[in-house]
């Protein structure tokens, strides 16, 4: 996947997004999901597929036979071993929905977030992470405290 993005001109960090999604959303399907095929042999999967549209987007879907409940984020306690995975995809992703189709096959489609965005998020991460320089607190007094060191 990764070296069929990168011929195609996806960039790193939406690749790396792409993976973490499609890897929430094979975990989903099957966790949640029914395998798709007819149920009378034992044989069945989930199906997995992504695509660049003309303008550079790049949608990740699972596609599963469907399960007891729709796909929806959770709001899971602190100490819940899952029910985050929807809520990474939303954060992660430009936009992301349900399609069902006449045979009962349920598909999570992803778009994933475009390079400025995913930038833009970045950047906005690393602002909420850093300290604050010394010379924006000038009431510290360092300089008093190391004045009798010498």
């Amino acid at each position: 996947m990764r070296d069929q993005l990168r011929t195609g001109g996806v960039s790193e960090s939406v690749i790396d997004d792409a993976v973490l999604i499609l890897s929430e959303l094979l975990s989903n399907a099957c966790r949640h999901g029914r395998p798709l095929g007819d149920g009378l042999t034992g044989d069945g999967d989930v199906r997995a597929a992504w695509r660049v549209d003309a303008s550079g987007r790049l949608t990740v879907e699972v596609t599963d036979g469907g399960g007891p409940t729709r796909p929806v984020p959770s709001t899971p306690s602190v100490t819940a071993r899952g029910g985050r995975g929807l809520n990474i995809i939303t954060a992660l992703a430009k936009d992301w929905g349900v399609r069902d189709d006449v045979r009962g096959e349920v598909t999570v489609w992803v778009i994933v977030q475009d390079d400025a965005v995913s930038a833009r998020r970045r950047d906005d991460f690393a602002t909420r992470v850093t300290a604050p320089s010394v010379s924006e607190m000038p009431d510290l007094g360092f300089a008093d405290a190391f004045d009798d060191v010498g």
